[in-house]
């Protein structure tokens, strides 16, 4: 698909889509508990369909309830002897434990740009957990064979908080006797919160020290699922990974609201109001809608280290200051669906914005004023986000190829940016 966007100003309303951190994980969580799990505002994106397709293939039921999906599991009964994750690099990593709790051969698959993400973390970590596997070089598709048996290991957790993400739940489950996971250099601890947040509403209350060693104790008695309100039912939080995008949008061309975000919420990308304000956006928090308004912004310093998923929308916000910024974490972007570092510089430099790299920090120089200009996705839905916000208050015509992409995480993302009244077409 082919997308062009000219100079716009956009206001209106929107609604944030559903988090797909808080929808995938809160299909694993219904997966390992036994019973029916209501799931009220349930994601539709790619990366949450393919949650959706795993849970089946592990032996859980859905069906649907008006705008609910309800999720019945009798635990891990795996239906089928490979998952496919499409995209999902939290998707793999956190079902991958979980598969392992069966005792069946079990092929890990998935699509695109997963096939070369590394994988190494399982071939180390998985032989100590007496799980058998077999895998490409470190890569898809790897083969598995449990039952995954808990025990007392040390890991990496500079790489991705996706690994713990997926032991802490496959650990909560299958634990008989108190063990412990303890992590060197975390990344990513607010997305470990959302985990934790999750599982505690499921009823399993993980305990850690300082995100250095987590605690896992059988005694402590596991309540039924469906915490949370609304009767019962797991509601999924808005997403503030996407509507980052749509606050920035704010920021630079116009004068919105977000709402159904959550300002509590343990989401990392919830840091986006930091960078706003540092910027010098107008912005105000009513309840859990978000108004942005344009004002002449400022360069500033952030460091992205636990959120590096804001970068995209990060370096839109920088383009539009007049000077120099810096973003810190570029460490973080290198295994996404693309290198975002490179795909940032190489799509940024043909709209006239200059980013270097130097260590783990980026620098982006801009006048404040962007060129339009022919763009490529890189087959990544935030760098085609990205180029979508940035071409709002651009000088001329933005066209963006391969800019399908976005149904990973945001499948709205276009119809609302022409909600908020944005000149775009879709081709």
């Amino acid at each position: 698909m082919i997308v062009k966007i000219h100079p716009s100003k956009i206001s209106g309303s929107i609604n944030a889509p559903a988090s797909k951190s808080s929808m995938q994980r809160a299909c694993a969580a219904a997966l390992l508990s036994e019973g029916d799990t209501i799931i009220s505002n349930p994601g539709k994106s790619n990366d949450d369909l393919a949650a959706l397709d795993v849970i089946q293939k592990l032996g859980a039921t859905i069906r649907k309830s008006n705008d609910d999906l309800i999720i019945s599991s009798k635990g891990i009964n795996p239906v089928s002897s490979e998952i496919n994750c499409g995209e999902s690099g939290l998707g793999l990593r956190m079902f991958a434990p979980i598969a392992a709790l069966s005792s069946q051969e079990i092929i890990l698959n998935g699509s695109g740009s997963l096939l070369q993400r590394p994988m190494n973390f399982f071939d180390e970590i998985f032989p100590l957990l007496q799980i058998q596997i077999q895998s490409n070089n470190g890569k898809l598709p790897i083969k598995i064979k449990g039952p995954l048996q808990p025990a007392d290991i040390t890991i990496d957790g500079s790489l991705s908080s996706q690994f713990l993400t997926g032991l802490l739940m496959a650990y909560a489950k299958a634990c008989t006797m108190p063990v412990s996971i303890k992590v060197n250099d975390l990344k990513s601890k607010p997305y470990i919160d959302l985990t934790l947040q999750v599982m505690k509403l499921f009823g399993w209350d993980v305990k850690h020290r300082n995100y250095e060693e987590f605690y896992f104790d059988p005694k402590i008695p596991k309540v039924s699922p469906n915490g949370g309100d609304l009767e019962g039912a797991f509601v999924v939080e808005g997403d503030w990974s996407g509507a980052a995008f749509l606050l920035v949008a704010g920021a630079v061309a116009g004068e919105i609201i977000v709402d159904g975000l959550n300002i509590n919420s343990a989401q990392a990308d919830k840091a986006i109001l930091s960078a706003l304000k540092m910027a010098g956006a107008k912005i105000s928090v009513d309840d859990n809608k978000i108004s942005v308004i344009q004002e002449s912004l400022n360069p500033f310093h952030f460091d992205a280290t636990d959120c590096p998923d804001l970068f995209p929308p990060l370096v839109v916000l920088t383009a539009y200051c007049n000077g120099t910024s810096s973003i810190k974490g570029v460490n973080r972007l290198t295994h996404k669906e693309s290198n975002r570092a490179i795909s940032l510089q190489e799509e940024f430099k043909k709209m006239g914005v200059e980013i270097k790299v130097s260590g783990n920090v980026m620098l982006i120089t801009s006048n404040g004023r962007l060129n339009g200009a022919i763009v490529q996705s890189h087959h990544d839905h935030r760098i085609a986000m990205a180029c979508a916000i940035a071409a709002l208050k651009a000088n001329g015509e933005t066209t963006i190829h391969n800019a399908e992409t976005i149904n990973k995480s945001y499948p709205d993302f276009y119809d609302d940016l022409q909600k908020l009244n944005a000149d775009l077409q879709k081709t």
